[in-house]
């Protein structure tokens, strides 16, 4: 599984500690100033790092670094509980890709304005049936890098959801826990401003 991280060395502990049994952890240190990278190696984890800034660029790097045949995407911030991956796992019995439904409630107003704006663009043009951008996610790495999604910004999970949709692939959504950070503050929810920067990434990938 990819962890994608900018400064969670506080998150990280509670996060690497709720990782299911037999699961490699790959956490991609993307600029951290803080010693993101130092906890996760102390907690069993293999860090890759990655200079160039943005969610796609981490993604993108974990994945090519990743051995195993599937895998999964999950935030550092502790927000979401990594023992749901199995769920999202077990669900590619019968999907290419499986996408988690974040509980309402923690988020700013802002920012589930914009999801849910996004999410309905994907269920009308797109005919997806999604809720949520798919923050965390599990998918087959060969297929997709097959299916080469190309943004390494915020755009990156809705250009998979809309270069998957237009694969023909079976997208699926399964509910998973939502919880506020464990520590530090959202770099895209957390402000108006990095909401705002993240929608416009979303919108040029539409």
């Amino acid at each position: 599984m990819i962890i994608p991280c900018m400064n969670e060395a506080g998150s990280l502990p509670g996060v690497l500690g709720r990782i299911p049994d037999g699961y490699h952890v790959v956490v991609v240190d993307n600029n951290s100033t803080d010693d993101t990278a130092e906890v996760a190696r102390a907690h069993g984890a293999t860090v890759v790092g990655e200079t160039v800034p943005g969610y796609g660029s981490a993604v993108h790097t974990g994945v090519l670094a990743a051995e195993t045949e599937v895998i999964c995407v999950l935030d550092g911030d502790g927000s979401m509980d990594p023992q749901d991956l199995t769920h999202l796992v077990a669900a590619l019995e019968g999907a290419d890709l499986a996408v988690g439904r974040r509980a309402a409630g923690h988020s700013p107003l802002h920012a589930r304005i914009g999801n849910a704006g996004l999410s309905l663009r994907l269920r009308t043009k797109y005919k997806l049936p999604v809720h949520d951008l798919g923050a965390i996610r599990a998918v087959r790495r060969q297929a997709l890098l097959d299916l080469n999604v190309t943004d390494r910004r915020s755009g990156y999970p809705l250009q998979l959801l809309v270069l998957a949709s237009k694969a023909g692939w079976k997208v699926v959504e399964r509910d998973v826990s939502y919880s506020p950070r464990t520590a530090g503050t959202s770099k895209v929810s957390g402000s108006f401003k990095g909401t705002v920067v993240a929608v416009r990434d979303f919108w040029k990938v539409l």
